[in-house]
């Protein structure tokens, strides 16, 4: 794994909101730490209501991780652009975050409960 990556376990139960619902509560959480960022959970995509996930034209690249494949939510109050990303084939060195979601903190509230 690259050295300034870091995956472990989230302790704890996390939850994920977005317009006043919850997306997401999960006891089996990811904890990812790239180097100076902050970091970022991962939730199983088992535990997130992806009915309110529409997949989006939006894609990224990280050398570390891979390409990224982004989701945005169909919120009550209106859709909540790119506010979700997820690596569906994932580096080697990052296998773990397969099959997992991460939400951008800035547009939804993730926390642990």
């Amino acid at each position: 794994m690259a050295d300034h990556i870091q995956i472990r376990p989230a302790t704890g139960t996390w939850v994920v909101r977005a317009g006043g619902a919850v997306l997401g509560e999960s006891q089996n959480a990811l904890e990812l730490i790239e180097g100076d960022y902050p970091p970022v959970i991962y939730f199983p995509r088992g535990d997130v209501a992806m009915a309110f996930l529409e997949p989006s034209q939006t894609t990224s690249s990280c050398p570390y991780k891979g390409e990224a494949s982004y989701f945005s939510i169909v919120a009550k109050s209106g859709p909540i652009a790119d506010a979700v990303w997820s690596y569906e084939t994932p580096k080697a060195d990052v296998a773990e975050i397969k099959g997992y979601l991460a939400f951008y903190s800035n547009k939804v509230a993730v926390e642990q409960v």
